[in-house]
């Protein structure tokens, strides 16, 4: 459910009020039946439950260094390896449990690509090796940008002027 939750926060076609009504719909039974006061409280407590039941201070301005569905491919092969299963079979797998996984993963492709990133994202430089395989492995690496269709039509229009 979380990652479906994700995936909507990822997508530009829905207003934060559709996005938020995608979290509520997936965490609550009654999520119709809320009042605004508990509309409130039940958005805190999911975005609570999503961290993993701490308090994440979110810097505004941190560059995105993953992507849950860009990166499910790398993603999953890692938690497996930690979690000793394939855990997309586990009919049941409590969030924290796969955030617990997740927080164990070690060297690996996923731990090489977001270090990249995160290096990139920082304007710090690149060792020769990571050079090499960010060259090699550049769509993996580079976050897609999600456009609305709105927005697509307007860059349509500019670049039709630019020609």
């Amino acid at each position: 459910m979380a990652l479906l939750i994700f995936q909507a926060y990822a997508d530009p076609e829905l207003t934060d009020q559709e996005k938020s009504k995608v979290m509520l719909d997936c965490l609550y039974e009654d999520s119709d039946s809320f009042t605004q006061e508990d509309y409130l409280e039940a958005v805190e407590q999911a975005v609570w439950f999503l961290d993993g039941g701490r308090k994440i201070d979110e810097d505004k301005n941190a560059k995105k260094v993953l992507d849950w569905e860009q990166d499910e491919q790398l993603i999953f092969p890692a938690i497996n390896k930690v979690a000793s299963r394939e855990v997309r079979a586990v009919e049941y797998l409590h969030w924290w449990t796969f955030l617990g996984f997740f927080n164990e993963i070690g060297e690996g492709l996923l731990s090489t690509v977001i270090g990249i990133r995160q290096k990139k994202s920082k304007g710090k430089k690149l060792e020769k090796y990571e050079q090499e395989f960010y060259r090699d492995n550049k769509r993996l690496i580079d976050l897609d940008t999600r456009y609305s269709e709105a927005e697509k039509a307007e860059i349509e229009r500019l670049n039709k002027l630019l020609e």
